[in-house]
C-alpha cells in the first residue's frame, strides 16, 4: 500500500531512542525526509547512522532541551516548515501522589505536558497559514486508565488526551489533523525503568521489575515499530478523515 509519504517532512521529538527511532525509521522507510530532536548529542549522532544504515538519506537533527521554552523556540525557528510533527519526547516519574514532591510534577510537566502544548501552539499556528499538515501525540495509556501508583503520568497524559481532543475537533476547520496514540507498556529503557519503580514498592526488590508485566496480552509489551507502524499510517492520507482521535494500542489491556 503506497501511504503517499515520499518526501514528506517529518519532525521526530525525543526521536534519537525507543518509540521516537522506531517511528523515524518506519518514516523513512516510507521515503520521508527525516528531523529528530533530542538532548544528547551522542545519541542523536548513533540515531543518524542508524537511520542512514536503513537507507534514509535526508536527515537533520536538533539538539535541545525541549523542557525549556527558549529551546522550542528555536527548533521552531530551525524546523518550522514541516508537513507531520509526532510529538514524543518526556518522560514523567513513577510513584504515588504521596510519593512525589510537586518539584518533580512541575519538572517532568514542563518537558512531556507542556512542551507537547507548546510545540502544538507553534506548528499548529504554521500549518494553518499553509492549509495542511498532521500533528501525532504519542501518549500514553495511563491517561486512559489512570493508576495510584503512576498518578503524575496518568494526570499529565489525560491533560494531552483533551488537547488533542479538543484541538482535533478544530484544527479540522483548516485541513489540519490532530491525532494521538496511547501506547501500553512498551519493550523500551523507559518501561524498565517504570517497572523497577514498581518492583521496589511492591517487593522491595527492584530486580524483580520483569514480574510487573506478567499477564500483559499475548504475553509480552508492545514493541517500538508497532508504535511507530501505527503513527505512520495514522500521518498518511489514507487517513485523511480521523482528527482528534486517539488509538490505544494495548492489546485489548484495559478490558482485561
Amino acid at each position: 500500500m503506497d501511504l503517499d509519504l515520499k518526501d514528506r517532512s517529518v519532525l521526530i521529538t525525543g526521536g534519537s531512542k525507543g518509540i521516537g527511532l522506531a517511528t523515524a525509521l518506519a518514516f523513512a522507510r516510507e521515503g520521508a525526509r527525516i528531523t529528530i530532536a533530542g538532548r544528547d548529542e551522542e545519541r542523536l549522532a548513533a540515531a543518524r547512522t542508524a537511520l542512514s544504515n536503513h537507507g534514509a538519506s535526508d536527515i537533520e537533527s536538533f539538539i535541545g532541551d525541549l523542557s525549556q521554552s527558549d529551546d522550542r523556540q528555536r527548533l521552531f525557528a530551525a524546523h518550522g516548515v514541516i508537513d507531520i510533527l509526532v510529538n514524543n519526547a518526556g518522560a514523567i516519574p513513577g510513584g504515588n501522589l504521596l510519593d512525589l514532591p510537586l518539584e518533580r510534577w512541575m519538572e517532568s510537566w514542563q518537558l512531556k505536558v507542556f512542551g507537547y502544548i507548546h510545540l502544538t501552539q507553534l506548528y499548529l499556528s504554521a500549518m494553518k497559514e499553509r492549509g495542511e499538515g498532521v500533528i501525532i501525540n504519542i501518549i500514553g495509556s495511563a491517561g486512559q486508565a489512570p493508576r495510584w501508583d503512576y498518578i503524575c503520568g496518568s494526570s499529565g497524559n489525560a491533560a494531552l488526551m483533551a488537547l488533542t481532543r479538543a484541538a482535533g475537533a478544530k484544527s479540522v476547520d483548516w485541513n489540519v489533523r490532530i491525532l494521538g496514540i496511547n501506547p501500553a507498556p512498551t519493550r523500551t529503557e523507559r518501561v524498565e525503568v517504570l517497572a523497577r519503580k514498581k518492583a521496589q514498592d511492591l517487593y522491595g526488590d527492584e530486580s524483580r521489575w520483569a514480574e510487573t508485566l506478567s499477564g500483559l496480552p499475548f504475553g509480552r509489551p508492545s514493541e517500538p515499530i508497532e508504535i511507530a507502524d501505527l503513527a505512520v499510517m495514522l500521518a498518511s492520507r489514507r487517513a485523511s478523515y480521523l482528527s482528534g482521535t486517539i488509538v490505544d494500542i494495548d492489546g485489548g489491556q484495559m478490558y482485561r
